[in-house]
């Protein structure tokens, strides 16, 4: 009976670990991807403000990109 228990305690170990490092790499992953694909650019930016209304300036949408890019760090 105890050996079954330390078996079971085993996979349950196992299960963990796996998860935290799954966890971990897809978190990687994620942030690599979304630093070399970024979901939104100067284009989409641009495209914003104009149906806004607005004629940004090429000083906002750095501002508005800058903002962006200390959120995705």
């Amino acid at each position: 009976m105890p050996a079954i228990l330390v078996d079971l305690g085993l996979v349950l170990i196992g299960i963990i670990i796996g998860a935290v490092i799954g966890f971990v790499l897809a978190r990687k992953y994620m942030k690599k991807t979304l630093k070399e694909n970024p979901p939104i650019n100067e284009q989409m930016i641009k495209a914003m403000m104009m149906q806004m209304g607005r004629t940004p300036s090429q000083k906002q949408v750095n501002q508005m990109m800058k903002s962006m890019n200390k959120y995705m760090d």
